[in-house]
């Protein structure tokens, strides 16, 4: 029988929309469960940056902006309620700056983005001696944790916008440790309010609400388990699409309503300290090569977990 891990890796990858994180940056996107009434603790800390962006499709120099950076730091925790049942609560802090800030006319901000709660249930796990079969399903939700502006691009925290995630995933690993998984979502994300009263989006709105596009999501990981099950490395091609939206108008700042598609691939590994129990370390890597109305942006991250039961 393959080992049932018992550490979860606690990953939440950023997707960059000129300057809003969607809520599957921070959502459980594996196969792991937690067992009953035990907790992890994740902090982790992740830099991206960008020089270049796609408007509509044609990808363009950041120009007067220069490089745009992006630093957050995410505390996130997950508890088993059951074997089958994971419940996740998170929230990050974000600074965004650029390298030339346009002549000192646009600054960076800082604060915290967004709350986010969710759950996770294992639907099927069949075990042989060869492989394990498992498929979950996970929701997950979030609401702005502070008074950030979402329509100050490129430097905004995020969307500021009610977003309600739904995802299943599949995965399928052998004997061997090797393991592929599929993974399929949809990102349903509510209105932001902008300060001004009018806004362009393929026609005129007299209004500050701007309805932010919801959108299509696919991942597919490859990867494998090491030394006896202490490290665990995997490589992912994801990608978004959204179901409405505009596209950036020439010479213009990105906005809320815009169409963010994007393909992005990544590398991830976590590594479990076998005589320090309950102890991980993990890190990331990702790049996205092909967008519209979304940066060229690549992201790094350096996390620890700790897990440890509470009992009654």
């Amino acid at each position: 029988m393959l080992e049932n891990r018992k550490l979860i890796p606690l990953v939440f990858l950023c997707c960059f929309h000129l300057i809003s994180i969607e809520s599957n940056g921070q959502t459980p996107l594996d196969e792991l469960m937690m067992p009953k009434q035990d907790l992890c603790i994740l902090v982790n800390y992740e830099f991206g940056r960008f020089d270049q962006y796609w408007e509509g499709e044609v990808l363009r120099k950041n120009g007067t902006i220069a490089t745009v950076q992006r630093r957050s730091a995410l505390v996130m925790a997950a508890y088993g309620i059951t074997d089958k049942l994971d419940m996740y609560l998170g929230l990050p802090f974000v600074q965004t700056n650029s390298t030339i800030p346009n002549g000192g006319k646009f600054a960076g901000t800082s604060g915290l983005q967004d709350l986010s709660t969710g759950f996770k249930y294992q639907i099927l796990d069949k075990k042989t001696e060869k492989h394990q079969l498992s498929l979950l399903a996970s929701a997950m939700f979030s609401v702005p944790a502070s008074n950030y502006l979402s329509d100050y691009q490129p430097y905004s925290l995020g969307l500021k916008t009610p977003q309600f995630a739904w995802r299943i995933l599949g995965h399928y690993q052998l004997l061997s440790g090797f393991y592929g998984r599929a993974l399929a979502g949809y990102l349903w994300k509510g209105y932001t309010k902008a300060e001004r009263e009018y806004y362009y989006n393929n026609g005129s709105y007299f209004t500050p609400w701007m309805d932010v596009p919801n959108s299509i999501n696919f991942d597919l990981t490859a990867g494998k388990w090491f030394w006896q099950n202490s490290l665990r490395v995997e490589a992912t091609l994801s990608t978004q699409n959204s179901v409405s939206g505009d596209d950036i108008r020439a010479y213009n700042a990105p906005q809320p309503t815009n169409k963010v598609d994007f393909m992005r691939l990544g590398g991830f590994a976590h590594y479990y300290f076998p005589k320090i129990n309950g102890f991980g370390v993990l890190g990331y890597w990702n790049q996205v090569i092909e967008g519209r109305n979304m940066p060229e942006m690549s992201t790094w991250g350096l996390g620890v977990t700790y897990q440890f039961g509470i009992k009654n």
